[in-house]
């Protein structure tokens, strides 16, 4: 199967989520790493609980919140990098998945002297996404979670995607979700650096060019009638 690298972007939380959906509802093998333009709170497809601090700090202009196309609790986005993979048909269970698709981070943080292995405990929707590190998840050796993935299925096709914690803002971590923030180490690169390092793995992985595509106007397009499903109102 021919995958498609897809160019890094920045943009805002509806625009990333709108587009990881297009892209699933698509179905094209693709895969893309994007950073995130203000601090965004996430929250999982199912996750309808949503809290006084949360609508004032987005009325506040201090942060946008969006819903994600996959599941899980909430994650605090902006001292993170992260990934979305469409894989068309896989043939394989959710956990499979998972580690096939983990492999590939595991490779890279691995030669950074940083190994991840994956969590154990049981999946729940709570407030906050990192406090859980499920069999979905990947863990520093003192246990702290690194990265965090969640999936959505859609007439076969697979949408993973996931946050690669970097540096957490522990002020707002605390504010908005109530816990610490991953008491993460630091790498030994800097997010651009990071970047780099997976794309050049994930074209070893998936046989990829290396020259990253821009994205589709179709898919902007697509994605831009959407901008509503994943935006939450104050």
């Amino acid at each position: 199967m021919a995958f498609t690298l897809l160019q890094t972007t920045c943009l805002s939380g509806c625009w990333q989520m709108a587009i990881d959906a297009a892209l699933l509802e698509l179905g094209h093998p693709v895969l893309r790493l994007y950073s995130w333009s203000r601090p965004t709170l996430s929250l999982g497809f199912h996750q309808r609980s949503i809290t006084a601090s949360w609508r004032d700090w987005q009325a506040g202009h201090q942060g946008e919140l969006v819903r994600r196309p996959t599941g899980g609790g909430a994650v605090l986005h902006g001292g993170d990098l992260c990934y979305a993979l469409v894989w068309p048909e896989p043939g394989c269970s959710r956990q499979q998945a998972y580690t096939q698709i983990c492999d590939w981070l595991q490779r890279v943080f691995a030669a950074l002297g940083e190994p991840l292995r994956f969590g154990h405990e049981p999946c729940a929707v709570g407030h906050d996404c990192f406090a859980r590190s499920t069999p979905a998840d990947l863990v520093d050796g003192r246990g702290c979670k690194r990265i965090g993935s969640a999936q959505r299925w859609h007439r076969g096709c697979l949408l993973q995607h996931g946050s690669i914690q970097l540096t957490p803002d522990s002020d707002q971590w605390l504010t908005l979700l109530g816990s610490q923030a991953p008491a993460l180490s630091p790498l030994a690169v800097n997010a651009e650096s990071l970047a780099e390092q997976l794309r050049q793995e994930a074209c070893n992985w998936l046989s990829l060019s290396a020259t990253p595509q821009p994205l589709p106007a179709s898919l902007l397009s697509r994605a831009g009638a959407r901008l509503e499903q994943h935006r939450i109102n104050s």
